[in-house]
């Protein structure tokens, strides 16, 4: 069972206990939580988060959020998963690609020494990487008798918004990976390598969910700009002539015209999908 909701933080005990005798574990699904953290709270100008790059696995609520998983999964003797390693091998680029696999022996060494029992990754390329480090520090067939008593995540724990920069660097990629992931879902591709990350909904959602945020509050970036309306459609229009000078003829005008159209809205859309099914709906009418 996949915990990929804030709200579910809140109810692993309970959602074993129904599934008591259909469950091996839960899963932490890192992206999904936190767009579900910026969606839940996206009117409240005091949960503003940073940076995407910068809300990483390390910071306090989704570190407590993974403890928290382990120790609920083996107070009831069940599997605790790990969360998915998004980067891609990046073939071109030794250098680049040795720093992104640093990351997930990072990640994963984190995981197996925190408890978690087994992991997932985003690339078939990188599993010999996380099959090493477990094999390697859990030499057992898991980690169950680990009870983590020493655990005491609260509330506040899972709510500690992380703190860190707004940059425009951080706002052009929300709008690169928005356009481009919707620009490929339009045509049927549900997950999408860009930047050597492989990026699904999830990633797509936290982007537009923190620009429309951004826009709500009237954020600042690190040099003092008020992140609005004007800024972002503006930001927008050049990712959409650097995409479709870049890559070939596709969906980018649809795509982009239904990004500014999420992030200007009145009230927070619930899921980006939802407008991109009636596009799908409509031609196939």
């Amino acid at each position: 069972m996949l915990i990929e909701t804030i709200l579910a933080a809140f109810e692993m005990d309970e959602i074993l206990y129904e599934l008591r005798d259909h469950s091996a574990g839960l899963n932490c699904g890192r992206w999904d939580y936190i767009f579900s953290f910026i969606k839940k709270f996206a009117e409240d100008p005091s949960c503003v988060l940073p940076d995407r790059g910068q809300v990483t696995m390390t910071t306090h609520f989704l570190r407590s959020y993974s403890l928290l998983l382990i120790k609920t999964c083996h107070r009831r003797g069940i599997h605790a998963m790990g969360g998915m390693a998004a980067q891609i091998p990046i073939r071109d680029d030794p250098g680049a690609n040795e720093a992104a696999m640093e990351k997930v022996r990072a990640d994963k060494e984190r995981e197996a020494g925190d408890g978690h029992d087994g992991t997932w990754v985003a690339h078939p390329g990188l599993v010999a990487i996380a099959k090493e480090i477990f094999d390697r520090e859990v030499p057992q067939p898991n980690q169950i008798a680990r009870k983590r008593q020493d655990v005491d995540i609260t509330a506040a724990d899972l709510l500690m918004v992380p703190k860190g920069m707004i940059t425009e660097a951080g706002l052009q990629q929300n709008l690169n990976v928005g356009i481009g992931y919707l620009e490929a879902w339009l045509r049927g591709i549900g997950c999408v390598p860009l930047h050597h990350l492989m990026e699904d909904a999830a990633t797509a959602e936290i982007g537009r969910a923190q620009i429309w945020q951004w826009i709500r509050h009237r954020a600042k970036l690190e040099d003092g700009r008020i992140i609005d309306a004007a800024l972002c459609h503006t930001l927008l229009e050049e990712e959409l002539t650097r995409l479709r000078a870049s890559a070939a003829a596709g969906r980018h005008v649809e795509a982009a015209r239904l990004f500014r159209d999420l992030i200007g809205a009145q009230s927070f859309p619930e899921f980006l999908t939802l407008s991109a099914y009636d596009m799908i709906a409509a031609e196939g009418a």
